[in-house]
């Protein structure tokens, strides 16, 4: 892998941070999030783990583009508020890592 597919992932992690903290400042009044789940942040996570971990598996599209896209949509959920899209982010990894160990298991 070359310089530059490193920098598009690292640039996909700093914008997807500061789109999802600027989001959930929005979004949120609160100071922390008490048991609450943000569907909308879940699907992100859900999405975004599962573009990482399994991007071998989309085979429509080249696979660091797969790869950007997934840290940027994790990175939307990672970079909220202190607080907010913990479970969201639990809940993504343990979901992409179940399909992961599947398709290893598996394939």
């Amino acid at each position: 892998m070359s310089e530059t597919i490193y920098l598009l992932y690292i640039l996909s992690f700093v914008l997807g941070s500061i789109l999802g903290l600027v989001l959930s400042y929005k979004k949120y009044n609160a100071p922390y999030a008490l048991g609450k789940i943000d569907v909308l942040a879940l699907i992100s996570a859900v999405l975004g783990w599962f573009m990482v971990f399994n991007s071998a598996l989309i085979n429509f599209i080249p696979q660091y583009i797969s790869i950007t896209i997934g840290v940027f949509l994790l990175a939307v959920v990672l970079g909220m508020r202190p607080g907010y899209g913990r479970s969201e982010t639990f809940i993504g990894i343990i979901i992409a890592g179940i399909i992961w160990i599947i398709r290893t298991v598996i394939l």
